[in-house]
């Protein structure tokens, strides 16, 4: 059985609220039943790891928790967070800091080969 889990966030839109929702609740959920999950912040989904963007964000509109709140809760139940090198010429260093690394398309690739994940793209 397998027990690792990649989430790729590469085309949500952080305009569009109603995407944000899933991809971080499944990741907590996962975590919270002990397997290892990651969260890959990419491409135009990457601005959710830089400061002050994703606590402006909400899964619908009147909702008292932002999508950072999301993250934070994920982050808690042992989601490990990181962004891809390209997303920081995109929109910049000054990241939240549930993000533990950086990494490049060679490590993305690799752990979406390995027999023990299962990657989930969003």
């Amino acid at each position: 059985m397998r027990n690792k889990l990649m989430i790729i966030m590469v085309n949500t839109d952080p305009a569009n609220g109603p995407e944000l929702g899933a991809p971080f609740f499944q990741a907590t959920v996962a975590a919270a039943m002990e397997y290892e999950v990651e969260v890959i912040l990419t491409g135009r989904a990457g601005e959710l790891a830089k400061k002050g963007v994703a606590e402006k964000l909400f899964v619908k509109p009147g909702s008292p928790k932002s999508v950072y709140g999301f993250i934070k809760d994920a982050h808690e139940a042992g989601v490990h967070f990181k962004v891809c090198a390209p997303t920081l010429e995109l929109w910049g260093n000054d990241l939240i800091p549930e993000i533990e690394e950086t990494v490049g398309g060679a490590y993305v690739i690799q752990r979406a080969m390995d027999d023990d994940v299962v990657t989930f793209t969003y």
